[in-house]
């Protein structure tokens, strides 16, 4: 069984004190940060009024920036299988006309 512990986190000037299993709390601590800077980005726009509002952005943008490197990397995937593709038939070719 894993066990958890209670780690606090600083995102705009506000403690969170989260549970987590102790193996992730490097990653806790890590993605907090990260949410820390992007709310005060987008804070510091002046676009943006309310912390509930400044988190929902900070959410929205992280989750596009997700979205757009799964993407990419299910594109490079797609790419990695069609060069596959053509270089099995390349070498099909090969064999056959030798």
């Amino acid at each position: 069984m894993t066990q958890s512990q209670t780690i606090t986190v600083r995102i705009l000037d506000k403690d969170y004190h989260i549970a987590c299993p102790a193996s992730e709390s490097t990653n806790l601590e890590r993605a907090a940060e990260y949410l820390d800077k992007k709310m005060r980005e987008i804070r510091r726009t002046g676009k943006v009024i309310g912390t509930e509002r400044v988190a929902v952005m900070a959410a929205l943008n992280i989750t596009h920036e997700l979205h757009s490197k799964q993407s990419a990397a299910l594109l490079d995937g797609e790419n990695t299988e069609l060069i596959q593709q053509l270089v099995a038939r390349v070498n099909q070719s090969l064999d056959v006309s030798e």
